[in-house]
């Protein structure tokens, strides 16, 4: 017999709190951010694809009912991350979840990359991290209460094909991960990485479909033959950011299927 007071509970249990999300307006980000909003978090969405970001706060008006917040920024500069950090103080007020989502990589082999390819990779994917951890984590610290939930990669683990480059960012950012959890243990801020491996947004399936055999390559070593859905994904990110998940951080949570295990 379901109890209906438990369940509104559940889906309601970042009711009074604000998450702001990086790499928001499309894909794995904008999937987090409508499993945060359906369970009563007010939103900051944040990306450089500005067209995007905006097709995606319209989506998420209809989700939630919480207060929304939009920005476009460059988040590997410090910058752009503090200029995120100003919209949130305006808008929402204090963020109490930060989700580093934002990345994309370059994924060719090592030889095949260019200077540019390579800081690109690096930007987007653990510079970003950075300077967004920079600007929000002292208000966590200084209110005694955060949540921080980073977006690695199972590959750093499993060394995938063509992701040498890739890995070096995801793998800064798995490292960064526990020495912030090690160091701010004590202050109420939890910081934990969500490792997805692949993930069927709207781009790997058109990647996939561009080059059929590369991508089996990245099928071939998840025991459970797919790749992962962007919804379960969320799910393990809307998990370690909640109060229930208040006694785990430094961790490199994997969503894989079983490409890596233990």
């Amino acid at each position: 017999m379901t109890n209906d007071s438990t369940q509104t509970r559940a889906a309601l249990r970042f009711e009074g709190q604000s998450a702001a999300i990086t790499g928001a307006a499309r894909g794995i980000g904008l999937a987090i951010a409508k499993r945060l909003a359906e369970e009563g978090a007010s939103l900051l969405l944040t990306d450089v694809l500005v067209d995007e970001l905006a097709a995606a706060a319209r989506e998420l008006t209809m989700v939630g009912g919480a207060r929304l917040a939009v920005i476009a920024a460059d988040l590997s500069t410090e910058a752009g991350a503090d200029k995120v950090l100003q919209e949130a103080m305006a808008t929402l007020g204090t963020i109490d979840i930060l989700v580093n989502n934002a990345g994309g990589g370059v994924i060719l082999p090592f030889f095949s990359h260019t200077p540019e390819t390579l800081k690109a990779t690096i930007d987007r994917n653990l510079w970003t991290a950075i300077w967004c951890t920079r600007a929000f984590l002292p208000g966590m610290v200084e209110r005694r209460y955060g949540r921080i939930v980073n977006l690695g990669a199972d590959s750093v683990r499993n060394g995938l094909h063509n992701h040498a480059a890739y890995n070096a960012a995801k793998g800064g950012m798995h490292g960064l991960t526990t020495g912030l959890a090690r160091e701010f243990a004590r202050s109420g801020v939890t910081v934990n990485t969500v490792a997805p491996c692949a993930v069927s947004t709207d781009r790997f399936r058109a990647a996939q479909q561009a080059s059929p055999e590369n991508y089996a390559r990245f099928l071939d070593v998840i025991p459970m033959g797919r790749a992962a859905e962007e919804s379960e994904v969320a799910s393990m990110v809307a998990y370690v950011a909640s109060r229930e998940a208040s006694f785990v951080t430094g961790q490199v949570i994997s969503v894989n299927g079983g490409s890596t295990m233990l």
